[in-house]
């Protein structure tokens, strides 16, 4: 049964990470569809979108997903740690050494800053490492983003942009903690309706982001043409550079191998989505958003091959249990 589980969680993906790109390519080769329809903007549709997908993350989570931090607090200090402080100066380090224009090198940045995706947890289970460690560190990644991305922004972004604390701050509490609050609120009072909502919201998380991806390839289709396949590059060694430093600072901290397989996750897969709002309220979706936009497919398809791999070759050091409830958590990248 549990072999059954994982087959359907690595094919979901792989499904997931092919509607990605192709929504890529579609959005680069015919972007007008992407672009308006008539007079309406379709950029901003990325905002509600965002907050739906986060009212879905509200209505999984429960006092349950803070348990990690009682059980095991050393493996959620050092995972929430690194991911906040590896992939920001990583994404400074990078967009300084491509030399970017301003706005797209604040994009690899942004992307950096940026707390946990949904897709980690996924990962996690393909890749039978600590589920419920993932679980506990992307909620306290994501609880803390409204304090910890603007704060980082302004640090390290605010050499190529103009950055404002408290405006980034508002927005991503209007983002992410404002619909997570009501998502907690309605599974908490109609808690039959939100187990079936919970079976829905993936796939309208999944629509949902592969709709982003495309709006935002589309808008910034001209500067992709021309930074394409060097953002691309920056964005792979982004990405596989927080899997490995993930990993060994886990290691280096005392983790088990299972622990730092998770560690290693949840650093190297960002919330693109909140990524790609944040550049729409800032008005540069078509400079700032490119990051984000890249990295999703860019992450699903090498955190598919790397849980593929981890699956295959288990760790000896288990540290809990491979069960974990995970059936409300859905391959996206939010």
């Amino acid at each position: 049964m549990k072999a059954e589980t994982n087959d359907r969680s690595s094919y979901s993906n792989l499904i997931y990470t092919a509607l990605i790109i192709v929504a890529v390519t579609t959005a680069l080769i015919f972007p007008g569809p992407f672009t308006s329809i008539g007079d309406f903007p379709l950029k901003k549709l990325i905002v509600p979108l965002l907050q739906i997908i986060m009212l879905g993350m509200g209505t999984t989570m429960s006092i349950k997903d803070f348990e990690g931090v009682i059980k095991q607090p050393k493996a959620v200090f050092i995972g929430v740690t690194c991911h906040f402080m590896i992939m920001p100066l990583l994404g400074y380090t990078l967009a300084n050494v491509f030399k970017f224009p301003p706005e797209i090198a604040a994009g690899v940045v942004l992307i950096g800053c940026s707390p946990s995706g949904l897709a980690s947890n996924v990962m996690c289970f393909i890749a039978k490492a600590n589920v419920p460690l993932s679980i506990t560190v992307t909620t306290l990644s994501t609880l803390l983003a409204p304090f910890l991305m603007p704060a980082l922004m302004t640090l390290l972004a605010g050499q190529f942009i103009e950055i404002s604390f408290w405006k980034m701050m508002v927005e991503i509490m209007e983002i992410v903690i404002l619909p997570v609050l009501v998502g907690l609120a309605l599974n908490r009072i109609f808690h039959k309706s939100a187990v079936m909502l919970n079976r829905v919201m993936p796939l309208i998380s999944m629509g949902g982001i592969v709709l982003i991806v495309a709006i935002i390839t589309a808008a910034g289709r001209d500067s992709l043409l021309t930074v394409g396949w060097t953002l691309a590059l920056c964005v792979l060694i982004h990405n596989l550079t927080g899997f490995t430093l993930g990993y060994w600072s886990a290691r280096l901290f005392g983790l088990d191998e299972q622990s730092a397989r998770t560690v290693a996750i949840e650093v190297g897969l960002q919330n693109g989505g909140l990524a790609s709002g944040i550049a729409v309220q800032m008005g540069k979706v078509a400079t700032v958003g490119l990051a984000p936009a890249l990295f999703g497919p860019i992450m699903n398809t090498t955190g598919s091959l790397l849980a593929t791999y981890w699956s295959q070759n288990p760790p000896k050091d288990v540290a809990l249990s491979e069960t974990s409830p995970i059936q409300s958590v859905s391959s996206q990248d939010v």
